[in-house]
């Protein structure tokens, strides 16, 4: 099995290393090709207006001056011999559940694997607290990650599908299950930004998140990583809300309206 792998936190990350670790259990062949640099929040974010640098650090390696989707886009297309037969990204440097994964340069890493029709993963190391350094930061993907990606292979998913695996900020020995979720989302907002002066009285911002917990619904995987849960949550790009669709069929059927109805408010 040919495994390709990306991030966003760069290719020289903790958790990247973790991955690669991961990735040697399952696999003899695996191929690297993660940004030169962090990022974190791009999401599907592809480099249009830029030219894309690419440096070889190993046989099977290369460190790009671009995105996670950057990174499978040429890989695969262009870097690799042959197409990997899956891709996985991580394993990220804090949880990426709910609404977060629409930021996430690691999901979007996988989105793009799927969308080139090749199975792929996303794993998430939560960190609730974010320690400034501690030595088992990654203890809970490194112990269970490889069994969890061999696991999915095994049963398999549909095409259009990518699996997102979150793995709770706890000792490895404390946790117990893992549990298949849907997609949360909060019930408080917790991204900020912070405004600051820099040394030349100017104003600057700087964002970030606030460690508040929300409140979520039993079966997501919000839910499940806050109790101490590996969340496995299938996930597609179809973000189409039907029930929308069905009521405005209703009222945008047919020919085009030209202005405003009579009586509307304005």
């Amino acid at each position: 099995m040919r495994v390709l792998l990306t991030n966003d936190d760069g290719w020289d990350a903790e958790g990247f290393h973790v991955l690669q670790r991961i990735a040697a259990q399952l696999s003899d062949d695996v191929w690297i090709c993660a940004p030169e640099q962090e990022q974190s929040g791009a999401s599907r974010g592809v480099t249009l207006a830029n030219p894309l640098r690419v440096r070889r650090f190993g046989p099977q390696a290369w460190a790009v001056s671009g995105t996670p989707t950057d990174c499978v886009l040429l890989a695969v297309n262009d870097l690799m011999e042959q197409r990997p037969d899956l891709i996985l990204s991580g394993v990220n440097r804090g949880q990426n559940l709910g609404e977060d994964v629409t930021l996430s340069g690691t999901v979007a890493g996988a989105l793009q694997g799927m969308a080139l029709g090749i199975p792929s993963i996303a794993l998430s190391q939560a960190m609730m607290v974010y320690p400034e350094r501690r030595a088992d930061l990654f203890a809970p993907a490194e112990a269970f990650g490889a069994g969890i990606v061999s696991r999915l292979i095994e049963a398999g998913w549909a095409s259009n599908v990518v699996m997102n695996v979150n793995f709770p900020d706890l000792p490895p020995e404390l946790v117990k299950e893992v549990e298949v979720t849907t997609q949360g989302f909060r019930d408080v907002h917790h991204m900020h930004a912070e405004r600051r002066t820099d040394l030349r009285g100017r104003d600057y911002y700087w964002m970030g998140f606030r460690g508040k917990l929300s409140n979520p619904q039993e079966g997501t995987d919000l839910r499940a990583v806050y109790e101490g849960r590996i969340s496995v949550t299938p996930l597609h790009i179809d973000m189409t809300h039907m029930p929308s669709v069905h009521d405005l069929k209703g009222v945008l059927g047919g020919a085009p309206p030209k202005g405003p109805r009579e009586g509307a408010a304005g």
